[in-house]
């Protein structure tokens, strides 16, 4: 059974920072993406920020927090951080992790967390 355990949710205002992290465990036998979406009310989720294993860990981001937030990620561990600075009130969203890998046999799987909610206040 793979579960996304999500941490570092909160209440900030506006200029504020956070730290997310999501640990992978579980049967994955590789992990291609790693990455965080966000979905506020009355929007479609989107991508917020991947790290793309299979590129050598690049890196993508939206290009509305391009510049503030950093995605990274501890190999050992499986798990991945989204660094948030300079936070705004718009970023205000239920933030999800989310894992894309295969399993043994390759077959796509893909995982998403239970969501961190971020709250930020102007």
């Amino acid at each position: 059974q793979v579960q996304l355990v999500e941490s570092g949710g909160g209440l900030v205002q506006a200029g504020g920072s956070l730290r997310l992290s999501c640990a992978a465990s579980g049967s994955i036998y590789r992990i291609n993406v790693m990455g965080w979406y966000r979905q506020a009310p009355g929007k479609q989720r989107e991508l917020v920020a991947a790290y793309v294993i299979a590129r050598g860990g690049s890196t993508n981001y939206a290009d509305s927090v391009k510049g503030r937030f950093t995605i990274s990620r501890d190999n050992a561990n499986n798990t991945v951080y989204l660094q948030m600075n300079n936070l705004r009130p718009e970023d205000t969203a239920v933030y999800y992790c989310n894992v894309q890998g295969a399993a043994i046999d390759y077959v796509g799987v893909e995982y998403w967390g239970k969501g961190t909610r971020v709250t930020v206040s102007s």
